[in-house]
């Protein structure tokens, strides 16, 4: 399955940044392991010094970003595993920021935040690996608009895509 296949109807226009960001040829399992790469590669080149850098007042520290990215792989691949399961059940949206303070993530080392995020990109692509393309199109619910349950799973890698390059742009 790759990005390419999905339609608009499947999730609200404001995913459209993320989605378009996944290149278009990569399949939904190769994405996840090639985005794995990228990602651990990437903050581990980081020096230490410049992991709870904010280049302004109010803005996140580059590991409070990688925390935020952890999280919101939690929370999307959630929403993909419901929809894909036919759950009818309305999912409700979650406030990003309310999740950055209690996360404590300037306080975590940058090999606990790799470690946690080695752990949710295996439990997705587990999860990815056991549904098949009929289930990961069903549509659901989720923050009051239709999603399904590949745009849900293609949305966090062109979420992580995103973030990176706020990084690289903001920060380094």
């Amino acid at each position: 399955m790759k990005v390419t296949e999905i339609n608009s109807h499947e999730y609200h226009a404001f995913y459209s940044t993320y989605i378009s960001k996944v290149p278009k040829s990569v399949s939904l399992i190769d994405g996840y392991k090639t985005g794995e790469k990228r990602i651990l590669d990437f903050f581990k080149a980081i020096p230490k010094n410049k992991l709870i850098y904010r280049y302004a007042p109010n803005k996140w520290s580059i590991k409070e970003i990688f925390q935020h990215i952890i999280d919101t792989e939690r929370v999307f691949i959630y929403r993909c595993f419901t929809i894909a399961r036919h759950d009818k059940t309305s999912l409700a949206g979650f406030e990003q920021d309310d999740y950055i303070a209690p996360s404590n993530a300037d306080k975590k080392t940058i090999d606990d935040l790799v470690e946690e995020y080695k752990a949710v990109r295996l439990n997705s692509i587990v999860l990815l690996k056991s549904l098949d393309d009929d289930d990961l199109k069903f549509i659901g619910n989720a923050n009051g608009s239709q999603i399904s349950g590949r745009a849900a799973a293609f949305i966090i890698l062109g979420h992580e895509i995103h973030h990176l390059e706020v990084i690289k742009e903001r920060y380094l």
